[in-house]
């Protein structure tokens, strides 16, 4: 696979991370024993999974970066790569200490990032996988389709062929530099034309003033300053949980369907409930949070693509409200209104537009959007396949998400749907 460079959004994952902000996404996944014939082994996994790597080029390369740091890194394929250095066999039967360890640890970024857990034998015969990929690499919607290439719709694997992968050589510092100043005055020539394709576009005229409003919004949503709060956004340690929490999918439609609202606005309604209960026990008063909900940008055909595409609205989630009826309707109001003003496309342009400016300004644009001064905590609604899936003909079970907490941020929810289950991760 040939180089490719990170796009602006891609990089911002990297330049936050820190000590103890940890940029991967995670899933911890459960499987019943098979029906017929014995629990595969670890080998037999390790094995499986290797086999399906040429469907995910991306998984075999590593980060090249750029001399003086003029642009951003480069994917190159990994002339070391070495699959035995990313699939483990855990030295316990407790998935739930074995998620908390191997998230509370950061990415070597000296190799591909990403890493599986792999535990051959449950205490009730099934097999669990505890992985972690980091945020430059995919998104939570990119993390489900990889996941997904390594399982299959029936208990039968479909076969797989070689690709026959031998690493291509590594451009040197010299060809990177080069490349990088090249890439950057393309992106600066391509942003002093914007100004006479938009005059020759009467259509580009005509949408300017929306666009244009968009964009505002957009900016004043992500970058208008929020209170920290001292129970959500205290100094943060490197240490990770997650907690978990499964409900039928059934349920969340049934809600969805008589009150007419989306199935996400269920999702932050129901956490809007239990961060209430929470103040409630800790005898703190209800308050509003300022919350980041990702919103998935790909367009039609960008299905397997990975790297971000992702945007974001924020909303207030009304933990003050004590009425769960009103709560569900206080959080539709909200993401209509943020839908119906364009607020996901309008972000998505302020990240292409920062994308344009200098590096310390990209920088600075990362730090503010992931501070806690621009939101409190991140919820995401990850949708998966609602048929069974299937890895050497052990059903899938379980799948919790693994949401990043950047820094002085100390909750994230994830919630996907797979199989006819909605499972939460409490990060």
């Amino acid at each position: 696979m040939a180089a490719a460079r990170l796009s602006a959004l891609d990089a911002s994952f990297l330049e936050v991370e820190s000590p103890t902000a940890h940029m991967h996404v995670g899933w911890l996944a459960t499987f019943a024993p098979p029906e017929d014939g014995p629990t595969p082994s670890f080998e037999d996994v390790r094995a499986h999974v290797e086999s399906r790597l040429c469907r995910a080029p991306r998984y075999r390369q590593r980060l090249a970066p750029v001399p003086l740091g003029v642009h951003d890194p480069l994917w190159v394929d990994d002339e070391d790569f070495d699959c035995s250095r990313h699939l483990h066999c855990a030295s316990t039967t407790d998935i739930s200490a074995l998620a908390d360890e191997v998230m509370s640890v950061p990415l070597a970024r000296d190799r591909p990032l990403w890493e599986m857990w792999i535990v051959p034998r449950l205490p009730d015969g099934g097999v669990g996988l505890v992985g972690k990929a980091h945020h430059c690499l995919v998104d939570g919607i990119a993390a489900v389709e990889l996941a997904s290439l390594l399982l299959d719709v029936t208990p039968e694997a479909s076969p797989t062929e070689s690709d026959g992968w031998r690493p291509r050589s590594s451009p040197g510092g010299l060809s990177r530099l080069t490349g990088a100043v090249k890439d950057r005055v393309e992106e600066e020539l391509g942003l002093l034309r914007l100004p006479v394709r938009v005059a020759r576009s009467p259509r580009c005229l005509l949408g300017a003033p929306r666009e244009a409003r968009r964009v505002a919004g957009a900016a004043v949503s992500s970058l208008g300053p929020t209170r920290p709060d001292h129970l959500l956004n205290q100094p943060t340690s490197p240490l990770r949980h997650l907690a978990r929490l499964d409900r039928p999918l059934e349920d969340l439609r049934r809600v969805k369907s008589h009150f007419q609202t989306s199935l996400n606005d269920v999702v932050l309604a129901a956490c809007a409930g239990g961060i209430r209960r929470f103040l409630e026990r800790r005898e703190e008063p209800p308050r509003r949070f300022k919350t980041m909900v990702p919103v998935n940008v790909r367009g039609e055909g960008a299905d397997g693509e990975l790297g971000n595409r992702i945007s974001f609205i924020f909303v207030d989630l009304p933990c003050d409200e004590p009425d769960p009826v009103a709560r569900l309707y206080d959080v539709h109001r909200a993401t209509s209104d943020r839908k119906r003003a364009g607020r996901p496309e309008g972000a998505e342009t302020v990240l292409k537009a920062v994308s344009y400016a200098p590096r310390p300004v990209q920088q600075m644009a990362s730090r503010m959007v992931a501070s806690d001064r621009a939101f409190n905590l991140t919820i995401s609604n990850v949708p998966g396949p609602e048929e069974p899936l299937y890895m050497l003909g052990c059903r899938l079970r379980e799948a919790y998400p693994v949401v990043p907490l950047a820094d002085r941020h100390a909750l994230a929810i994830g919630m996907h749907t797979s199989g006819g289950g909605a499972f939460f991760g409490l990060y």
